[in-house]
């Protein structure tokens, strides 16, 4: 057994927030008590007992009680929809508890590439809250109507989804780097009442003025009956014609004299956010998160996984058009100070980020793998290079986290450091898997499953796998599974979607292996599974190791129908001045040959410029795949580099 990279303290572990709440049940509500194996175990078994003690664990403002914890326990699958009724009867409102601290300690920092920084107290957001929501109300927003976000991160952003949700509206927001299809694609299907836009954003060192794309929008979709414009880049040119500034708004009806948030009263379900599927293979199904379920699913995350308190300054690298924007700005209901960063994370350089968060005084940072790995191959050394003593915490998401960028943070950033990988995704607006305070870091591995999260890796017969690589599922339901898709009356895509292949089960569609001591090994989407001879393998098991070569910047692996069978192909991006020859293909294959299996042997390589990735940085792997197969590619308006699959037309392999 490999040794951890990573083990806390008696003092961290008795001094976390995972640790007093588990002593605190302590000989109730069927809890005898123990280490984290039995807390978990407790945790799904009395699944109905602990989400209500996380429930009032968070402290929410309710104006009337909940009569259950659980209408229908069994997960179905005939019946619609198919989805649980979780705490019937209560009342609250999701932008109360986000603004119940209201002094002086910052709430936000605002950064981006160039500007200097800008730091709003709780006070001050909850009075820019109460502004904008009066501003809105003389709009005519009401519940239930949609309120998109085409905007940078940025305060202005999160002040405009606490004011719509405060008055019951739906959330829907992208990056403003989307491309016109890519934004029609999405807001087009939810039929938006008021849009938020900016003026343009700034990315890489370089201003990108929007309003045109902005005009073409709120033409082609006749329910915006207002635009408000961000002027978030000074000296832009044009105007739009019809459309208010966010001055404006704040001002608007007498709405700068509102100091009061009016937080009107909903149901544990209201609707909250209007999420989207990558739509890099068809039109993103649009996934509808309720109130009660997000915030508490964020709590548990928060407070209990990742020991998010007030004195902490929590940053997550993310535009608004990803799940984890959403999940950070729940931040703001621990007390914690949220630094939003806008613009390119390596500009002017790679160590930018780490700057920031010495500038900050940053606790807990989120990044990504992809961020990590170009951190490595440039040979960076932030730990010697900047103060990052207030940092105890890193996440990293969006993909799998290899073990050699696991060393490589205890080697290179810091060694006393909870190095937290987590992986869940837009569909429950969170984490089937997280990190763990009380528990050791090894080195490729997450810590644990979620509390309350039933986990297994499920075969193809779906009987659960202990130590094999199966099917991730979640077995009991979760508060923030959606509560539905927008415009699917019937729940027919949403019962597709999750609960097609295991009746009565969650899959999810990644590829797992849960180790002995609770640990999970994540290999990327089962969907994009490889099957040469039968063989079932994941993306991210090649990826894992050819990314390991210090001459390969980035690769691509997709499967491609040959002869009656399915062939790897691997695609390579080389650094600077390397050429793909024999030589560097055998070298390539050699490695995937030892360190695998000949099954994961590639049967093509090629070298390209560049890989196509989401606007959230994921591979594009099935929308290639697709165009080596002569099939045509939609929506590359979801994608932040859609000139690069032109690399891949009429490709001769």
């Amino acid at each position: 057994m490999t040794d951890p990279l990573w083990t806390p303290s008696k003092d961290q572990v008795e001094g976390s927030n995972l640790y007093a709440f588990m002593q605190g049940l302590k000989g109730r509500r069927g809890f005898p008590g123990g280490d984290w194996t039995a807390l978990h175990r407790w945790s799904v078994e009395h699944m109905e007992a602990f989400w209500e003690e996380a429930w009032l664990d968070a402290q929410v403002k309710t104006s009337a009680p909940h009569s259950a914890v659980l209408t229908g326990r069994a997960m179905p699958v005939d019946r619609m929809p198919p989805r649980e009724v979780w705490f019937p009867g209560l009342r609250f409102n999701f932008a109360e508890h986000l603004l119940r601290f209201r002094d002086g300690r910052v709430a936000l920092i605002a950064a981006s590439e160039e500007t200097p920084l800008r730091r709003v107290t709780y006070r001050e957001l909850y009075g820019l809250v109460a502004r904008c929501q009066a501003g809105l109300k003389t709009l005519g927003l009401k519940a239930g109507d949609r309120v998109a976000g085409f905007m940078p991160n940025t305060v202005e952003t999160v002040v405009a989804m606490l004011a719509s949700t405060a008055l019951g509206a739906i959330w829907s927001s992208t990056s403003p780097d989307f491309g016109f299809e890519g934004v029609m694609d999405r807001f087009g299907q939810i039929t938006p009442k008021v849009l938020f836009c900016a003026n343009g954003y700034r990315y890489n060192g370089k201003s990108h003025y929007g309003l045109e794309r902005v005009r073409r929008i709120a033409k082609e979709i006749p329910s915006i009956e207002q635009v408000v414009v961000l002027p978030f880049l000074e000296g832009a040119q044009g105007n739009l014609p019809g459309a208010m500034s966010w001055d404006d708004l704040l001002g608007a009806g007498g709405a700068a004299q509102a100091e009061q948030v009016e937080f009107q009263q909903f149901p544990f379900d209201q609707p909250l956010y209007i999420l989207y599927s990558s739509g890099t293979t068809g039109v993103p199904k649009c996934i509808v998160h309720g109130a009660g379920g997000t915030l508490l699913k964020h709590h548990v995350e928060q407070k209990f996984h990742t020991d998010l308190r007030r004195e902490d300054i929590l940053f997550f690298f993310t535009t608004c058009g990803w799940m984890m924007w959403n999940w950070l700005v729940s931040g703001l209901a621990q007390g914690a100070t949220l630094l939003l960063y806008d613009g390119s994370p390596v500009h002017p350089d790679g160590a930018h980020l780490f700057k920031l968060a010495e500038e900050t005084g940053v606790t807990v940072f989120g990044t990504s793998p992809k961020f990590l790995a170009s951190c490595q191959k440039a040979g960076l050394t932030p730990g010697s290079d900047f103060d990052l003593s207030r940092l105890r915490c890193m996440l990293s998401t969006g993909a799998p986290l290899e073990a050699e960028q696991f060393r490589y943070v205890y080697d290179a950033i810091k060694a006393d450091l909870q190095l937290a990988s987590i992986s869940g995704g837009t569909d429950i607006v969170g984490c089937f898997m997280a990190g763990n305070p009380l528990l050791p870091v090894y080195a490729g591995e997450i810590q644990s499953a979620g509390l309350g999260v039933d986990l297994a890796a499920y075969g193809e017969d779906g009987v659960a796998l202990t130590e094999e690589k199966g099917e991730l599922v979640c077995r009991n339901p979760l508060p923030s599974m959606p509560i539905g898709f927008w415009e699917d009356p019937r729940m027919e895509k949403y019962r597709a979607a999750y609960f097609s292949t295991y009746p009565g089960v969650w899959h999810h569609g990644d590829y797992i292996t849960i180790t002995g001591r609770g640990g999970i090994i994540v290999f990327g989407r089962s969907d994009a599974t490889l099957n040469p001879g039968g063989v079932r393998i994941g993306t991210a098991e090649i990826y894992r190791i050819v990314e390991d070569l210090p001459y390969v910047l980035d690769s691509l692996v997709v499967g491609q129908r040959a002869e009656g069978d399915v062939r790897v192909v691997l695609f390579v991006v080389l650094s600077e001045g390397q050429t793909l020859d024999a030589v560097l293909e055998q070298e390539i294959r050699a490695v995937i040959r030892a360190q695998a299996t000949p099954r994961h042997v590639p049967a093509v390589i090629r070298q390209i410029a560049e890989v196509p990735v989401t606007i959230n940085g994921k591979k594009v792997e099935l929308a290639v795949g697709r165009m080596l197969h002569g099939e045509p590619v939609k929506n590359r308006d979801a994608m932040a580099n859609p000139g690069a699959l032109d690399q891949f037309k009429n490709l001769s392999l």
